[in-house]
């Protein structure tokens, strides 16, 4: 199983191409950044990173095809992935925060992001594209120029109708968020849509979130400060190893966990403490030295679970996280 970090997308060029040839050096395999309403252009952020890295992959999480046209995100991903060589990768998803600050409305989710997938597989240095769809069109879009190896295409997938269409349009699943169990039956879900199985080449990645300092304690108060973030609004995900009684908790105090989320971490104190413990130990992962051992055994899960990789979101001083990964992560997973 691959390690994949993702870095803050706020982060300047300079920053990222730091980071990414730190990361390179460390053995992990690609850098994310993501798309977000008020970071960096993440095509643009890149390409300082793709220059500076020789076999490191890269690229945008997640980019939709609502707020930005299939053939300008294709267009913008073909350059990057010119920088790289042939490194580059996305992947498309079907919803966003843009959206709501935009007064955009995601329809046909499905459909959209498969789309969007077909224009990007279809437009090479060949043949001129010329696609009609139900709700994308391009004539004769022939970016002549784009001759480095293709990018490679993952689609932002957690249920079943987009883990199955991504299993048939994609080069890989993009996953975001979900503990080995539901891991095991997304993977089930695509292998369904391909009669059974997948490619060897298919890639199967996990958006998950890594707190572990050298510091234990600034580990555990970082994993609970971020938990709004975790999909809290999933109770399917939650229900899985917490009560339905105690999701009810959750979806109740959820405006105490955004208090949390911007440093208020006295606002959740009041929530019983098997809720936060449970939310900590299957959303996120987190500890320090004395703990590596089991955040190497909690990786090996995922490794079972049938990831090929596994993006690890970083949050403060990621370059010591990089080392810590390089040093004493990826060592231990063989």
């Amino acid at each position: 199983m691959e390690i994949h970090v993702i870095l803050d997308s706020r982060l300047g060029a300079k920053a990222l191409a730091e980071l990414g040839v730190l990361a390179e050096a460390q053995g992990i395999k690609a850098v994310w950044t993501s798309s977000l309403l008020d970071s960096r252009d993440p095509f643009v952020n890149l390409t300082g990173l793709a220059q500076e890295t020789k076999s490191l992959r890269f690229g945008p999480i997640a980019v939709n095809p609502y707020d930005m046209h299939p053939v300008r995100i294709c267009t913008a991903l073909l350059t990057l992935n010119e920088f790289g060589n042939g490194r580059a990768n996305i992947v498309i998803g079907g919803g966003g925060e843009a959206l709501e600050a935009l007064q955009i409305k995601p329809d046909k989710r499905v459909r959209a992001v498969r789309e969007c997938l077909n224009i990007l597989k279809g437009a090479k240095a060949g043949e001129p594209l010329s696609f009609d769809g139900g709700l994308y069109h391009v004539k004769n879009y022939h970016p002549y120029w784009a001759e480095a190896a293709h990018p490679r295409l993952y689609a932002g997938a957690n249920m079943p109708q987009m883990l199955s269409m991504a299993a048939r349009n994609a080069d890989g699943i993009f996953l975001s968020d979900l503990p080995p169990a539901l891991v095991t039956d997304a993977i089930q879900t695509a292998k369904d849509a391909k009669d059974g199985s997948l490619p060897e080449s298919f890639r199967i990645n996990n958006f998950f979130a890594w707190h572990v300092y050298d510091e234990q304690d600034r580990g555990f108060a970082e994993a609970k400060q971020w938990l709004a973030l975790r999909g809290l609004f999933r109770r399917w995900v939650i229900t899985t190893f917490l009560e339905d009684a105690d999701y009810d908790v959750i979806e109740q105090n959820l405006p105490a966990f955004f208090q949390a989320l911007n440093g208020d971490l006295a606002a959740i104190d009041h929530i019983p403490e098997h809720i936060i413990e449970g939310l900590m130990e299957n959303l996120t992962i987190h500890g320090g030295p004395k703990t590596i051992d089991r955040v190497v055994e909690k990786l090996e899960t995922f490794k079972g679970a049938g990831l090929t990789e596994i993006a690890l979101r970083l949050y403060a001083d990621p370059d010591q996280s990089i080392k810590l990964i390089g040093e004493r992560i990826i060592p231990a997973l063989g």
